[in-house]
């Protein structure tokens, strides 16, 4: 799960001009790449209504190409760079979170035993996601339920969870 700034919630058109690289349709939606350097910085999923945007340079347009094979096949490996970015503690989260199969879930409590942390701190991790779908943070749950996804606990933003779910045989 990736940070959704505020304006990228009220003002789509204003979003787009923010510094994406590309923006791109995908099948739940608008999906903005930023790059630097040769390497991916952020992906970021973007409110329904965001203008596409094609890709600025090779690396965002090597990310579109491939975020669109992986909803051909979502095993594939991601062959574009990724910054390298995110505290140990984030890190060591992201990686759990890479590990969860595709088509099977696990909560924040599991992943917070699995890592001697607690669920909020693995959360939070979640929500400081730069590269949703690279790191499917789409695949952790609460207990109780779906939860929430990208810093988010309703809208737009849980229907895309629960597209990607749907689509990868989780629910």
């Amino acid at each position: 799960m990736t940070r959704t700034n505020a304006a990228d919630v009220r003002a789509p058109d204003e979003a787009a001009s923010r510094g994406f690289d590309a923006i791109i349709a995908l099948p739940f939606g608008p999906f903005g790449i930023r790059t630097r350097e040769g390497a991916i910085r952020e992906l970021v999923f973007l409110p329904p209504g965001t203008a596409l945007q094609a890709p600025r340079n090779a690396t965002a347009g090597a990310a579109a190409h491939a975020l669109r094979e992986w909803i051909e096949d979502p095993d594939q490996p991601f062959p574009v760079p990724l910054a390298d970015t995110g505290t140990p503690f984030r890190r060591r989260v992201w990686a759990a979170i890479s590990a969860i199969p595709r088509g099977r879930t696990a909560t924040y409590g599991a992943l917070a035993a699995q890592l001697g942390s607690a669920p909020r701190a693995v959360g939070q991790a979640c929500g400081a996601n730069p590269f949703p779908l690279i790191v499917p943070c789409h695949r952790v749950t609460s207990a109780a339920g779906l939860g929430g996804f990208a810093n988010a606990h309703d809208g737009w933003l849980l229907e895309v969870k629960r597209w990607l779910l749907a689509f990868e045989g989780a629910l």
